[in-house]
């Protein structure tokens, strides 16, 4: 049987689950869901992850606070109950400065691995199969259509993590500009626009920010670049097998 491995992020299953009226009810329900998610992919194993803290893009956002617009308030208190579940109960693991998004792109191999998430992000800049665990769906992004998902929201910008981009950039103008583009000629291309908008000095320091806050790491190489933290293999600890005799 080929191995397949289900590389889940796991944040947006605590906030999907922590409305619940009961923690048991909470908890049976995110098993419930991590079980479909197993069984929609066809997986072998998984492995989980969590954001630890704030990212190291919170101190990269200079133009407005990255995720600044966001009503947070005061989380129910079975969240962190929820959170601490995960962990103890499911192996997920997180890394400083990094977010759940980071280390399931980090670790996808389009060979063996199905990402695990409703972040259009997350889904739509790592080419592969994929399971959006918030619609119950699958989808596939080849390299062509993750690298120009990336290079749109380097123009309209993301308003739900406060991302600026170019104001009054939207995605039918963001598509007219980059649909007769050679791939290589995109980003100088991008880069004009910021320039064009802001005159150079500023446009070059908005498109290098811009790209830092929406660019979902993807490496090793890029972790130490953000962040200087030398990332180790996914070790064997962390993929966890699945024992279909467990829940069926």
């Amino acid at each position: 049987m080929k191995e397949t491995i289900a590389l889940i992020d796991g944040d947006s299953l605590i906030y999907y689950e922590m409305g619940k009226p009961t923690l048991e009810e909470a908890l049976e329900s995110l098993d419930g869901r991590l079980h479909q998610m197993f069984e929609m992919t066809h997986a072998t194993h998984y492995a989980g992850f969590l954001t630890s803290g704030k990212c190291f893009r919170y101190a990269a956002a200079k133009t407005k606070p990255y995720k600044g617009n966001r009503k947070y308030g005061d989380k129910p208190i079975i969240f962190p109950a929820i959170k601490e579940y995960l962990r103890q109960m499911w192996g997920f693991t997180s890394v400083p400065e990094l977010e759940a998004d980071d280390l399931v792109s980090i670790y996808h191999d389009p060979l063996k691995t199905v990402i695990c998430s409703p972040d259009k992000d997350v889904l739509y800049q790592n080419k592969g199969v994929h399971y959006n665990y918030g619609k119950a769906e699958s989808i596939v992004v080849d390299e062509n259509e993750a690298l120009t998902f990336l290079w749109k929201q380097m123009l309209m910008g993301d308003s739900t993590d406060g991302i600026q981009g170019i104001p009054k950039v939207g995605p039918k103008t963001a598509e007219t500009w980059l649909k007769d583009l050679l791939p290589n000629e995109v980003p100088e291309f991008v880069l004009n626009k910021y320039i064009e908008k802001f005159d150079i000095h500023e446009g070059i320091h908005r498109f290098a920010e811009t790209f830092k806050l929406i660019y979902i790491l993807k490496s090793k190489e890029d972790v130490f670049r953000e962040t200087g933290i030398e990332l180790g293999d996914l070790v064997t600890h962390d993929v966890k097998p699945i024992n279909e005799n467990e829940w069926l």
